[in-house]
């Protein structure tokens, strides 16, 4: 099993600004988890993945700065395109997506770059990616040029594998608002894709938004044949209905928060969900810290992670073998638990990949 945590939560977008998250977040992570190593999730943006891909002295150096500081990557976040912690990402986070030709340069270039960064222990590598695209527009024509995309990422993915000697994998993440938002629609488009090389990465925050039994969904996807690829160990917020007065506090500008209920009612945003007042009880797609509870009457779909990891490790063998502990919204949480500083932040982490440590051996038994 791989577990690491994911660096979208911190914005830095050239080589020199990775290298010093390193030092200010992943290394105090791992210091305060008294561990050798430290898996993580790494997210690269288009225009350092590129420079990367190119330059095989920067891929070097990269890998040379991981090992330095005990420090190991086997998944890529390859979701946000770019400027993942600008003030406002809203939409933007889907674009550009699976109809476009710079969608797949940048997926292609983080499968050459990882294959660079593998350990070699690790036996794969992956990558996560949207769900091809946010639902509208959506039309035969996009889909069909997603899916001709989508041919090209895995004839790509096989040449780097094979000259590699380890493959690399890409799962689309399923996402509330996406063409694809459920295991059952996940499980109808991919079923045209190769499986060999792309399969779903599974956000159990995206799940739980979504309303799905977790042991259900897992089944769902082992029939159609299409494997999970990587797992994102992450909580969603849920609320008794919109008339919590605490809700308001995780209104803000920069993410998307589409919420959701369990009679079908849903919002794109947790401003106009609160402004059209459906019954609940509502999940909000507002990825909050796994350790931490809410305050109260809030809560989080922790469960519903605990859930999911036990289905996936229901069967003879593991679904799974990536896990990610993704919580992207640090910054953007309410004035009281959001982190005073860097020293704060990688404490906050770390107590999260604790918990996925602990969730994980729960169920690795």
């Amino acid at each position: 099993m791989h577990l690491s945590y994911c660096t979208n939560v911190h914005p830095a977008e050239d080589l020199d600004g990775i290298v010093a998250q390193f030092d200010t977040y992943a290394v105090p992570v791992r210091e305060h988890l008294r561990e050798d190593r430290l898996g993580l999730g790494l997210w690269l943006a288009a225009p350092v993945a590129a420079a990367l891909a190119e330059d095989p002295a920067l891929r070097r150096r990269l890998r040379h700065e991981l090992d330095a500081r005990g420090l190991e990557v086997v998944t890529l976040n390859g979701f946000p395109y770019s400027a993942f912690q600008a003030p406002v990402v809203k939409h933007a986070v889907y674009h550009p997506d699976w109809t476009t030709p710079d969608r797949l340069d940048y997926t292609l270039n983080l499968a050459r770059v990882l294959v660079d960064l593998l350990p070699d222990h690790a036996e794969r590598g992956s990558i996560s990616t949207l769900p091809l695209a946010w639902r509208t527009p959506w039309d035969a024509g996009r889909e069909s040029a997603a899916l001709s995309r989508l041919d090209a990422l895995a004839k790509g993915l096989a040449d780097i594998s094979g000259a590699a000697g380890r493959p690399v994998r890409v799962g689309l993440e399923p996402e509330p608002g996406c063409v694809i938002e459920t295991t059952e629609q996940a499980a109808a488009q991919l079923s045209r894709v190769d499986s060999t090389w792309l399969g779903v990465c599974l956000d159990l925050a995206h799940l739980a938004c979504a309303w799905e039994q977790p042991a259900a969904a897992v089944e769902r996807l082992r029939a159609a044949g299409v494997p999970i690829v990587k797992v994102q160990i992450s909580a969603a917020l849920e609320a008794a209905d919109g008339t919590e007065p605490a809700l308001r506090e995780y209104v803000e500008p920069r993410f998307l928060h589409q919420t959701r209920s369990p009679a079908g009612e849903s919002s794109d945003d947790l401003d106009e969900a609160l402004g059209q007042g459906y019954a609940g009880p509502w999940r909000i797609h507002y990825h909050v810290p796994l350790h931490a509870t809410p305050e109260a009457p809030l809560r989080s779909t922790v469960p519903v992670a605990r859930a999911a990891m036990k289905a996936l490790f229901a069967g003879s063998e593991p679904a799974c073998d990536h896990f990610d502990v993704e919580t992207y919204t640090w910054g953007v949480l309410p004035p009281a638990q959001r982190p005073r500083d860097a020293a704060s932040l990688a404490a906050g982490i770390a107590a999260e990949v604790a918990f996925a440590q602990l969730l994980l051996g729960e169920v690795a038994r």
